[in-house]
């Protein structure tokens, strides 16, 4: 199945993200953890019978995990290892990639469908790009789930993304308060035009500016997660695709080609 505004998460199995300074570490490799809220981001087939398995977790943020036998018709893990699933798991190990003990579904959420699940899989293809391993974000964990339940229940997806990809850039401390200029921190006015330094945060429109220039109010009601605008909506998805482009290095997004190409978010 193709996945939405961003691309398969099919990065590398050691691939990382930088770490924000100063934020809290997961515990040191070897411990063992049982029953940590997860969820599959990425899989792919490992040896004959294995997967290894990128999880998005809530203490220990995303974990590369070999699940041993995974393929095996008979398996446990065969049917559990899903995308958009809540579960439990359990895992032990001293490398970077560890040993995968058990995952237990734990439901209660509705499954993703159509433009959901494409969108979903754009949520996951963001994540294994921008997040480092063993880099806790218990926030983003919850809005991740916050936003996987509104786009079940059919919330207008333009909106549940842009909340999620502010969330996103927020939490791993890469994105500034909208809601001050760069440098003077003075309050930005609705009324007058700004562009967005993707490491600085908002300063003045000027004249020659290459960057997408952005109403002061579009940053006030992106900070405030009100985009009930039309104007709001459409510069906020503008902002947000330049800002993602810059903290990716240009690397292509392809959930996000699909979902331009379907639905033009």
């Amino acid at each position: 199945m193709p996945t939405v505004d961003a691309e398969p998460a099919s990065s590398a199995p050691g691939a990382t993200a930088p770490a924000a300074a100063g934020r809290a570490r997961a515990p040191p490799r070897g411990h063992r953890i049982t029953g940590q809220p997860g969820f599959v981001l990425h899989s792919f087939p490992y040896k004959e019978t294995s997967l290894v398995v990128d999880m998005f977790t809530r203490d220990h943020g995303r974990v590369g995990l070999v699940a041993k036998g995974a393929k095996r018709p008979f398996s446990k893990l065969r049917g559990v290892l899903q995308t958009f699933q809540p579960l439990s798991a359990s895992w032990s190990g001293k490398s970077e990639l560890r040993t995968l003990i058990d995952a237990e579904w734990v439901g209660g959420m509705l499954p993703l469908e159509r433009t959901a699940l494409l969108c979903g899989f754009y949520l996951n293809e963001l994540l294994v790009k921008l997040i480092a391993r063993d880099d806790p974000h218990p926030v983003l964990f919850d809005q991740y789930v916050a936003t996987l339940n509104e786009l079940a229940h059919d919330e207008p997806a333009p909106i549940v993304l842009r909340k999620f990809e502010r969330a996103l850039l927020r939490e791993t401390g890469v994105a500034a308060d909208l809601g001050r200029c760069t440098g003077t921190r003075e309050a930005v006015r609705a009324g007058a035009q700004y562009v967005v330094d993707p490491e600085r945060g908002p300063r003045p429109a000027r004249v020659g500016d290459v960057w997408p220039a952005v109403a002061g109010k579009t940053l006030l009601d992106m900070e405030r997660g009100d985009y009930a605008d039309p104007a709001t909506q459409t510069q906020s998805k503008h902002l947000m695709r330049f800002l993602l482009a810059h903290h990716l290095n240009g690397a292509p997004l392809n959930t996000r080609q699909i979902l331009i190409d379907l639905m033009q978010l």
